[in-house]
């Protein structure tokens, strides 16, 4: 347990010195922020603030919330103090090209603040022409190891083969039970862990409302920051109650466990079972070989898309 405590608690310290240091930079933008000119309605972009809860069951139940402030923004007319600092993500036309659409695309993400961003989900909503809600894309940063994976899922409700190791805490054996509503005056996220033998033993929400304010750079201030510390203690947490590490698979057998991920999910796309029975065994080890046909439901056309890149910034790990 020493070696995970005096990592995460050097990356505590590091988020501390990055805390401390976006203060002192903030001083330095304190001027254009208080003379900035008072946002009337725009119409590219909108705030939220709520809250995001997390649970566990399994190994030990803990559960835990923090407030958090969002920018939904249309990627077609991003406004300018936005475009600067989110270079990173995927444009609208490229979140269209993955899911076929031709309507609309916002981003919902936390804007970068003072040069740091920390994004541990951001969700692209996509909108067909006659402005409804079609699809949505999901992208995922493990923070410190530096890697993001993007891929779509059915907002009204999806099941992922998990693609990335995001929690030092959990192995990569679950799957991702994804679900999003289409914002409005309200939003909501839904993600649960389904796993072969601890079942549904995690759940994360964000609940959030939307709400007027005269200067989104201001209203995003430290957001980035605040939540990074806040994810870092409660990884401490969960070691002082004596969960178990679990080592990120690259430094096992490289980028194996994105294969893995890759026929997980295409064997749950075509009904096949997951569990880890001989038949969901068999069919697995099956598709690995290239001896397997996939059933229609998971044929070429309707793969899910699921890329790895890495994030902006540099690993830490």
């Amino acid at each position: 347990m020493a070696g995970p405590l005096a990592m995460l608690g050097s990356l505590l310290w590091f988020q501390l010195s990055v805390f401390c240091r976006g203060v002192l930079l903030s001083i330095a933008q304190a001027g254009r922020w208080l003379w900035a000119k008072r946002e009337t309605h725009d119409a590219s972009h909108a705030m939220y603030e709520g809250v995001v809860w997390h649970e566990r069951k399994h190994p030990v139940r803990h559960q835990f919330e923090y407030k958090v402030r969002y920018a939904l923004v249309n990627l077609d007319e991003s406004p300018a103090w936005f475009a600067a600092a989110s270079r990173h993500h995927l444009s609208a036309q490229q979140a269209r090209s993955i899911v076929g659409t031709s309507g609309a695309v916002y981003l919902l993400c936390m804007p970068a603040s003072v040069g740091y961003e920390q994004n541990p989900l951001s969700v692209y909503y996509c909108y067909d022409d006659a402005g409804l809600l079609a699809r949505a894309i999901a992208e995922v940063t493990n923070t410190p190891w530096g890697e993001r994976v993007t891929f779509d899922f059915d907002p009204s409700g999806d099941c992922v083969a998990k693609p990335l190791h995001v929690s030092p805490f959990m192995d990569m054996e679950g799957s991702w039970l994804l679900h999003a509503t289409c914002p409005g005056e309200k939003l909501a996220l839904t993600i649960r862990v389904d796993h072969p033998q601890f079942g549904n033993f995690f759940m994360a929400t964000l609940r959030a409302k939307k709400i007027s304010v005269q200067n989104p750079e201001f209203f995003s201030w430290l957001m980035p920051h605040k939540v990074a510390l806040w994810i870092y203690w409660q990884a401490l947490v969960l070691l002082w109650k004596g969960v178990s590490f679990i080592q990120h698979p690259k430094y096992v057998d490289g980028d194996a466990y994105r294969e893995r991920a890759t026929i997980r999910d295409q064997v749950m796309k075509g009904g096949c079972p997951m569990s880890e029975g001989s038949d969901g065994r068999a069919r697995r080890e099956q598709m690995a070989a290239g001896t397997c046909r996939e059933s229609s439901g998971a044929s070429a056309e309707s793969r899910r898309h699921c890329t790895w890149r890495e994030a902006a910034g540099q690993p830490w790990l």
